[in-house]
């Protein structure tokens, strides 16, 4: 029977390589799939893994109807026994629905790969639908990590390196951005937009690795120092 499988995880954890890895697994076995992905790094009509795989994809615009895609495939004589859908998180609830019908009425798999939750720790409508539809939400075991090596549980979007909690949902970027992001420097200059992970612990003190990079520059305590300095103080211990 076939389902709708939706992985997810935050950025950096190798959905799109897994994407990719499927695609090929599947066509190995002689299988006929469609690749679409919306808002990918790598521009328009794309899938890229930040190891380098790429590879080309239907771009998922608004108003597409992913019923009619596979009806009028099939039509023109296309095999189509699966599809992958990368980049999920940006689909509409209403074409997530239509992958459900397409599993459930044409008996097509459908593997869906997206970001759970936005900047602002958000479900994007996308992901919810998905969650709620699935047959299957499976979190990939890749760990993206933190600066400060805790697993990342949480996407951070950083303005010239600085951590925000407001504006758009969707704003291209990717996390290579954060590396450098105030390389630019000087006044008007066009803000570098990235992104970011963070465990926890970091995101809800909004403390990226630029800023923990310029607060060790500046010989101030990083945030988890504190919090043992406090704790000693306090009387407490630690084991």
């Amino acid at each position: 029977m076939a389902e709708l499988v939706f992985f997810s995880g935050t950025m950096d954890c190798g959905k799109s390589t897994l994407a990719l890895q499927m695609d090929y697994n599947h066509r190995a076995r002689g299988r006929g799939g469609v690749r679409f992905s919306r808002n990918d790094r790598a521009g328009g009509s794309r899938i890229s893994s930040r190891l380098g795989l790429e590879t080309d994809a239907v771009e998922v615009v608004d108003g597409m109807d992913f019923w009619d895609e596979v009806v009028n495939r099939r039509t023109r004589g296309q095999r189509v026994d699966y599809l992958i859908c990368d980049e999920a998180q940006f689909y509409s609830p209403e074409q997530v629905e239509q992958l459900a019908r397409v599993v459930d009425e044409i008996d097509v798999d459908v593997f869906a790969f997206g970001i759970t939750a936005d900047f602002r720790t958000r479900l994007f409508p996308g992901s919810q639908r998905l969650i709620e539809l699935a047959d299957r939400v499976q979190v990939l075991q890749v760990e993206a990590l933190c600066w400060c090596g805790r697993r990342a549980t949480q996407n951070a979007r950083t303005v010239d390196g600085v951590m925000v909690i407001e504006g758009a949902q969707v704003v291209v970027g990717d996390v290579d951005m954060a590396v450098d992001q105030t390389a630019a420097g000087g006044e008007g200059h066009e803000p570098v937009v990235g992104y970011e992970t963070l465990c926890r612990r970091h995101y809800m003190r909004r403390v990226t690795a630029h800023g923990a990079n310029l607060m060790a520059q500046q010989d101030q305590l990083l945030p988890f120092e504190v919090d043992a300095c406090l704790w000693r103080g306090s009387g407490g211990t630690t084991g």
